[in-house]
């Protein structure tokens, strides 16, 4: 059963035009290229923050500390345990006098910064949905350019925050999709699962017959609002767009937002950069007067406006509260009220449980499987059909990106120790005792088996190998470990395998793991999904 409910006024669709992402960021960046001189380099992933040498700066809150001077690359030409390759090549040092993170929601190098400056001091935890995309070309007579459908409820049940999306594009296309809300209970939800039981609704059963499915995705998107904007200037540099978190959760937009944030950024850095030479870094760049215009900006008003519409679905009454509280806000009080919803705190920050998403996560003992439909071709299909059409690919033999281990803990031994740290922390055990025997240091390698197997116990007695069903993309899987802990790091039979080729850089890992110790890094050079319609 399905029927129409009115919608927060925010979304609205009325002038706007549907396109491909994808399609019009290409276009932006020869724009970029063609007409201003912009160097773009797809082909090389920023990996660490570059720090200067000595602490000679202020963070927001008056600490000395050490700026930002720029960004460095990945080292590529490693194999999976840390030996070099003849085509070996160190990391390059971009050095920069204003360094801007864009990376999208839960990006690597923002999260260093957010850490190293305590970004997030006066700000509350940032929460996180996960969006799944499929784009169709369907019959002449279905298509519809330019309607745009958005639904709630079905398949998700009344305590799942998140809804769906049909857009009808250009050329026959229609792109579709799930949002769900990563701060989910159930460790036996399956995002993917959800989304296929979704297309078997009746409507997309009409829409998607005799259709056929181009492209999959999946990305986390930030779902703070206003409450989660962090602090964004730091010495050296700012956050802007979706690495600072500016989703309208009631347009189910940012883009807008990322934009203007992008304009406001640069016209803060030529303030901070002019007449300056580019050799010049005794002085961090101050982007303080960013992070003020921006909240005297639209921007601001965009998010103060809808800022208790995703908290209040966080209540006892669930996703019928919220539509009830979010009805009345959106259409009458239009965010004018005295209060300002909380999305809640994480206990214990220093604790397993420092994503607050990942905190709401109740072990497998209170919750039954999901009995998910099965599959039928090709309105639905199994998960590594759909991983197939995003094009993923990363390089054969490469350092493993997806590292088991604590945020706080790879920034200490990468980032800050730098070259005298354990470059391999949480890489695997080959990579370990690569870096152990380069380094004497024979207690890494028991550090590499003692992380790994407090990581299948919780995850694997606790929380029934949650990560195997939640990644859209089938990099984790829970298995048998005939070597029974002893060189794998496994516990009670089971051993983690993390199939990092089929990633296709969504995050979600890093945010909804129960014991935080996943931590995504880039892959070697421009490995990851090829998106291209999506």
């Amino acid at each position: 059963m399905s029927f129409p409910i009115p919608h927060p006024p925010q979304m609205s669709n009325k002038g706007n035009y549907v396109v491909s992402l994808s399609q019009f960021t290409r276009w932006l960046a020869g724009v970029a290229e063609n007409d201003y001189g912009v160097e773009i380099y797809p082909g090389f992933a920023g990996s660490q923050l570059l720090l200067s040498e000595e602490a000679n700066s202020l963070d927001p809150w008056g600490n000395k500390v050490h700026s930002v001077q720029g960004v460095v690359t990945n080292e590529v030409g490693l194999t999976k345990d840390f030996h070099m390759k003849s085509s070996f090549e160190p990391g390059m040092a971009f050095r920069a006098k204003v360094t801007l993170l864009a990376e999208g929601a839960h990006g690597s190098l923002s999260k260093q910064a957010i850490s190293l400056y305590k970004l997030r001091k006066e700000s509350e935890p940032q929460t996180y949905g996960i969006g799944l995309k499929e784009v169709w070309r369907v019959e002449p007579e279905k298509h519809n350019p330019g309607e745009v459908v958005h639904t709630m409820g079905w398949p998700l049940g009344s305590q799942t925050y998140g809804g769906g999306w049909i857009y009808h594009m250009d050329g026959g296309l229609v792109s579709l999709g799930l949002v769900i809300g990563l701060d989910y209970k159930n460790p036996y939800l399956s995002p993917y699962r959800e989304l296929q039981r979704f297309k078997h609704h009746p409507y997309f059963r009409a829409l998607l017959s005799n259709g056929e499915r181009l492209s999959y995705g999946a990305r986390v998107l930030n779902e703070g609002g206003l409450q989660s904007v962090p602090k964004l200037n730091f010495p050296g540099g700012a956050l802007i767009g979706c690495s600072a978190g500016f989703v309208n959760v009631a347009k189910i937009k940012g883009t807008h937002n990322a934009m203007k944030s992008g304009m406001l950024a640069a016209e803060a850095a030529w303030v901070a950069v002019h007449p300056a030479a580019e050799s010049e870094f005794e002085t961090a760049a101050n982007l303080e007067s960013y992070d003020t215009a921006l909240h005297n900006s639209w921007v601001h008003s965009d998010l103060h406006e809808v800022r208790n519409l995703r908290p209040s679905f966080n209540t006892g009454l669930g996703i019928w509260g919220g539509i009830a509280y979010s009805g009345i806000d959106s259409l009458f009080l239009k965010g004018r009220v005295p209060w300002t919803f909380k999305h809640g705190e994480v206990e214990n920050p220093s604790s397993t449980h420092a994503s607050l998403d990942a905190s709401h996560t109740e072990r497998a003992a209170a919750h039954q499987p999901i009995d998910y439909p099965p599959f039928e071709a090709p309105l639905s299909t199994d998960l590594m059909t759909s991983v197939a059409l995003t094009g993923t690919n990363h390089a054969e033999n490469q350092p493993i990106h997806l590292r088991v281990v604590k945020t706080t803990k790879f920034i200490e031994e990468v980032v800050q120790k730098r070259q005298e740290g354990n470059l391999a922390v949480g890489a695997g055990l080959d990579a370990v005792k690569t870096e152990a025997e380069a380094s004497s240091d024979k207690e890494l390698v028991e550090e590499e088996l003692e992380a790994r197997r407090k990581h299948v116990q919780v995850n694997v007695g606790e929380y029934a190998g949650l990560l195997g069903r939640a990644c859209p993309a089938g990099v984790y899987e829970y298995v048998a470990d005939e070597e029974k802990g002893a060189v794998s790091g496994g516990w009670n039979g089971h051993k983690l395998v993390i199939n990092s080729q089929n990633c296709i850089h969504c995050k979600l890992c890093d945010v909804k793991v129960p014991t935080q110790d996943i931590t995504w890094t880039v892959p070697e050079g421009g490995g990851g999904p090829k998106y291209s319609i999506t």
